[in-house]
């Protein structure tokens, strides 16, 4: 058996919309004039929350711009540093390279004088 709840006749309910349609009224009616000096300075201070919030978005705006081309800044430094230090590295490839043929060159001279000295000497007996 099911029991029933209280205030489920069709005029309790009838009553109770009835009652709630005229607290919405009292509250709608209760409501102050547009041009009521409360709601005027209500919304007085609403739109200098919203000028000082458009402020605070314009500088967070202007401060992540600057943040954007320091770091921009800084990369490009970097690159550079990084393409000097590449060319001081290839310099200094270029120069052990030269280094190394030149030494290859001595040696053979050297190697071609000692040849050369033993020669004479064979053919001075």
């Amino acid at each position: 058996m099911m029991r029933t709840l209280k205030g489920t006749e069709f005029s309790d309910r009838s009553k109770n919309s009835t009652e709630a349609k005229k607290a919405l009224l009292e509250r709608f009616k209760a409501r102050p004039a547009a041009d009521d000096p409360t709601v005027l300075a209500r919304q007085e201070e609403r739109r200098q929350i919203i000028e000082a919030r458009e402020v605070r978005e314009a500088e967070r705006r202007r401060l992540k711009e600057e943040e954007k081309a320091r770091q921009e800044a800084e990369r490009l430094r970097l690159i550079a540093e990084e393409e000097a230090r590449q060319a001081e590295l290839a310099r200094q490839a270029a120069e052990a390279a030269e280094q190394a043929r030149l030494a290859l060159i001595e040696a053979k001279a050297e190697r071609d004088r000692r040849y050369a000295a033993r020669k004479a000497r064979t053919r001075g007996r």
